[in-house]
């Protein structure tokens, strides 16, 4: 499998979860505040390398894979490098919204398993709070009804499938970029002067 089918695939599985997510987020009512970018502000997440291949994919295509490496190293602190706290609030505070990783599409708006088998919402504290009446009934509609909720194990197998080593450990989101840019890099190296069609279709 070429670098380009593993991105269009992992694509594949996005966009199934954008679908599966907009269902929910539309019979839940829950949402996220507009320019709110808290749950990029940990400074713990935790992410693999393939859910940032096609994000890597996309900067070596723009030549731009050196350039985010160097910001990588650079980095003062271990938030997210693709967050722009500059940004208006209108348009986040994601700067390659785009080409997010599986964790930044899953939270908020997925479900995992509790040690009683039972269906638990993972969300924010904001939205807990400030759609507390929202976020109980979405709660009680999922326990309780069977509500239809993206699952986290669900999509974290999918993207398995593509790739297990890729996917078999979490690293630091900076971290996992780098090590997706790297990748990315590494699969050119050997294939330089190499026409081949699938791996350098345009974005």
């Amino acid at each position: 499998m070429t670098i380009a089918d593993k991105v269009k695939a992992v694509e594949e599985v996005f966009g199934k979860l954008e679908a599966e997510a907009a269902s929910f987020q539309q019979w839940s009512g829950l949402y996220c505040k507009t320019g709110c970018a808290k749950c990029c502000l940990k400074p713990d997440i935790a992410a693999t390398v393939l859910e940032f291949l096609p994000f890597a994919h996309h900067l070596y295509q723009k030549g731009l894979s050196e350039l985010w490496l160097e910001k990588i190293i650079q980095a003062e602190s271990s938030f997210c490098v693709v967050l722009d706290q500059s940004m208006s609030s209108v348009a986040g505070a994601c700067s390659a919204y785009p080409y997010r990783g599986l964790i930044c599409r899953l939270f908020g708006y997925s479900a995992r398993k509790n040690k009683y088998d039972k269906k638990d919402l993972v969300t924010c504290q904001v939205i807990k709070t400030e759609l507390k009446e929202v976020y109980d009934k979405a709660t009680a509609a999922i326990v309780n009804d069977g509500a239809a909720v993206p699952m986290m194990s669900h999509y974290h197998m999918q993207l398995m499938a593509i790739d297990e080593f890729l996917t078999r450990k979490l690293y630091p989101v900076n971290e996992a970029i780098r090590l997706a840019i790297e990748e990315v890099l590494s699969y050119y190296a050997y294939r330089e002067g190499v026409s081949d069609i699938e791996d350098v279709t345009a974005d």
